[in-house]
């Protein structure tokens, strides 16, 4: 037993509290995966310092070699540098990432913004057709469309991802308006004569922005794995534009023949990449969420 200070006897057994975490161990940044991003950003960005060699020369002489000195990471099945391949096809890789992603966040914000602002039955009818292009499977879609503009480039798997993921965003954006329009410096903007889109980057922007943030950045992750599996597929880029599906298409050959680097490395670099986006798309939700709940 246990006294108080007023002289009062504490019966039963002492309760421990738990230890009161800080803000700072309950949300921490994600320092690590923003450094290896960061690093393999750069290592893209700087590929003409980076590479070691010329990506695209086929050295015959060489072709399927093992790690060693000369080829850090090996040699494909074409006798190309797996490590310069690595540098210059994740410019492609991530350039697609990042296009898609830009298309398809400004797509969702414009309708979502569009249905939230509308009347009920036109809402009713712009929802319900972004929820059946929800039921399609996202990949049969690139499929479709990029066959119907006939070879696929850079941009055009890029633009094809883009316009077949912004639904899921735009619902979000669709709800956050919904709630905001009635919102008094929205009536006022209204009534002074303000546009749509003065409405929208002024007032609705900024507010709904980081509820969103957490899935633009899983757009971005989703982008690059739908190039990377097109690739794998052999529907995506063709072999001589070097990206890290592309080098993850020559898998089966180079299980065939053993070459474990051929399909490993790559595939590492495309899995930390994600890992890293993941990571830093969970502490963006978290940061929204916990935001939302101090409010």
């Amino acid at each position: 037993m246990a006294t108080d200070n007023n002289g009062f006897q504490i019966v039963g057994p002492k309760q421990i509290s738990a230890p009161v975490l800080s803000e700072q161990t309950k949300h921490r940044l994600p320092s690590v995966s923003f450094a290896i991003l960061g690093m393999i950003v750069l290592g893209c960005l700087l590929a003409n310092v980076t590479a070691t060699k010329d990506p695209s020369y086929m050295d015959l002489m060489n072709y399927t070699k093992a790690p060693n000195r000369e080829f850090l990471f090996g040699t494909d099945n074409l006798g190309r540098d797996i490590f310069s391949c690595i540098w210059y096809g994740g410019r492609i890789s991530l350039s697609v990432g990042v296009i898609a992603t830009v298309i398809s966040t400004v797509l969702a914000i414009l309708y979502g913004s569009v249905s939230g602002l509308a009347s009920d039955m036109v809402d009713t009818i712009m929802m319900r057709g972004a929820e059946i292009v929800l039921t399609i499977p996202s990949i049969l879609l690139v499929i479709f469309i990029q066959a119907v503009l006939g070879e696929p480039t850079t941009l055009s798997i890029a633009f094809v991802i883009g316009i077949t993921s912004w639904c899921s965003i735009a619902k979000v954006v669709r709800t956050e308006v919904r709630q905001l329009r009635k919102s008094e410096y929205i009536v006022a903007s209204k009534c002074m004569g303000g546009s749509f889109f003065h409405i929208l980057i002024r007032h609705l922007g900024p507010n709904f922005i980081s509820a969103i943030m957490f899935m633009v950045v899983m757009n971005m992750r989703s982008a690059i794995v739908t190039e990377s599996t097109l690739s794998f597929m052999g529907m995506g880029l063709p072999l001589e534009v070097i990206s890290w599906g592309s080098l993850l298409s020559l898998s089966d050959k180079a299980l065939m023949t053993k070459a474990w680097w051929i399909i490993m490395i790559p595939g590492l670099f495309l899995i930390v990449v994600l890992f890293c986006l993941t990571n830093i798309g969970n502490w963006l939700r978290t940061s929204v969420s916990q935001k939302e709940s101090n409010l």
